[in-house]
């Protein structure tokens, strides 16, 4: 769907998602993105360089901002039925242990991952994360197979991407392999949403943010991109309407227990957060961009599916790890039930 500046809503006016209703088959969201297996360790505090930190607790668990994405659209969608979006997943693992276990979680939440690549040449990615007790954390990732998923296999699965309803992507695949994704779901009307992290050293191009519908940075993300300040509301705005500017559709900004900031043409709002004590952020973006993609997929109005990724994120930090942590929608719909 290309976006309208001046359009209030996604949602039931989506073209893609009309047509989807129309002919009897569910919404489906395509996330196109990284396969991690995450080694994860707790500890009082995050180490300072050259410092070691002991008595820390250590766990493995499937990860990638993909394949976390990915899982918090499938477990966002509910029971299955033809109103409820399926989830299908682009990206690449290694001939591995840890490329089959990653593939078993994934089809175990009910994500078609007959399009996933195994690739024959590269180890899957491993991501090395470190959490304090604030839940604040570290990440180094090891990208492996990531960076082996190409433009060519994204060709491959053309037709994939030209029948979703949703395009959901990240940055921890090659850069010309999502700008590849993005422009073959803009030219099938298909919506597209990009949570832009992490962010590369050198500046996006040009040709990236016209084919985005959705973006969904976190304040520092916005920061990056842009290369100007966004501590105040008024920054974060200045910033926001920089890369409207440049192409971008609507821009949701997050900010952790500051709640969002959504920029929809001219409309600037306040998503308002959800107070919760957080355990580990690690994977509260991912929860947001999922359930958001989800909920649109589905055709809810924009102001509602923000809501509903704001709850989601908001239960994500309460449990430690990253897919671990993703709820699922009955629990994103009773914690909202508690709040009217």
């Amino acid at each position: 769907m290309t976006s309208d500046p001046g359009s209030t809503e996604f949602g039931s006016t989506d073209p893609g998602t009309t047509e989807s209703a129309d002919s009897g088959q569910p919404p489906v969201v395509v996330v196109l993105g990284s396969v991690n297996v995450d080694f994860v360790v707790r500890s009082s505090h995050l180490p300072a360089p050259g410092e070691t930190v002991t008595g820390g607790q250590f766990f493995q668990a499937p990860g990638g901002k993909g394949a976390n994405q990915a899982v918090a659209a499938a477990r966002c969608a509910g029971v299955p039925d033809s109103s409820v979006a399926r989830v299908q997943f682009l990206g690449a693992v290694g001939e591995d242990v840890q490329g089959s276990a990653a593939v078993r979680a994934l089809e175990t939440d009910g994500i078609d991952c007959r399009n996933l690549k195994i690739s024959a040449t590269a180890a899957t990615g491993i991501a090395l994360i470190l959490v304090d007790e604030a839940g604040e954390n570290l990440i180094s990732v090891a990208s492996g197979a990531n960076a082996d998923f190409l433009p060519a296999d994204v060709q491959q699965a053309a037709t994939v991407l030209k029948q979703a309803t949703v395009l959901l992507c990240q940055l921890e695949t090659p850069l010309e392999t999502v700008e590849t994704a993005l422009r073959v779901a803009r030219d099938s009307h298909v919506l597209t949403i990009l949570n832009p992290a992490p962010v590369p050293a050198a500046p996006l191009p040009a040709s990236l943010w016209p084919l985005v519908d959705i973006l969904t940075p976190n304040r520092g993300e916005l920061a990056r991109l842009t290369a100007e300040p966004c501590h105040t509301e008024a920054e974060l705005r200045t910033a926001a309407e920089t890369l409207q500017r440049a192409g971008c559709g609507t821009v949701v900004v997050t900010c952790g227990a500051e709640g969002a900031w959504l920029l929809h043409g001219s409309r600037w709002e306040h998503i308002p957060p959800v107070p919760v004590q957080a355990v580990d952020t690690t994977a509260a973006g991912d929860a947001f961009s999922g359930a958001l993609a989800t909920r649109l997929a589905e055709g809810a109005e924009l102001s509602h599916a923000l809501e509903f990724a704001a709850a989601a994120a908001a239960l994500a930090v309460q449990q430690p790890g990253a897919q671990p942590s993703l709820p699922r929608r009955v629990e994103v719909e009773q914690l909202l039930s508690s709040r009217k």
